[in-house]
């Protein structure tokens, strides 16, 4: 059985499809807070450097999803459910002029889970 860190929602599927199809290889990093809140943001791969301190949690239509450690130290026991919602994306996500905005949604992962995944940690994205 393998457990998926992040997941999305087919229609966040098709907006990460359409992104990337604008704006070629792309990349997405959970951010930690600040100005634009936590939220799931969306770069062209070019222009957001992945840090030492960033782990890669999953990919999502083909897309890497990064956090940094500290912050996955509270979303560790958690899957993220990736989804978009009507409103605006945060002030520098690529999906910002659609109208629409990535969202995190998440659930606890039960025993079962939280076992294997104790057993497969994730990736840093120096690695």
């Amino acid at each position: 059985m393998a457990i998926e860190r992040v997941v999305a929602t087919d229609a966040a599927v098709a907006l990460v499809q359409k992104l990337a199809a604008e704006h070629g290889s792309i990349l997405f990093h959970q951010s930690g807070g600040c100005c634009d809140g936590s939220a799931p943001m969306c770069f062209p791969t070019s222009e957001f450097m992945v840090g030492g301190s960033d782990v890669k949690l999953g990919e999502i239509a083909g897309v890497p999803f990064y956090m940094s450690e500290s912050q996955f130290e509270y979303w560790q026991h958690t899957q993220l459910i990736i989804d978009v919602v009507p409103g605006n994306g945060g002030m520098f996500s690529l999906e910002r002029p659609t109208g629409l905005r990535f969202l995190t949604r998440s659930r606890l992962y039960d025993d079962a889970e939280n076992e294997w995944l104790a057993a497969h940690p994730v990736e840093r994205a120096d690695a």
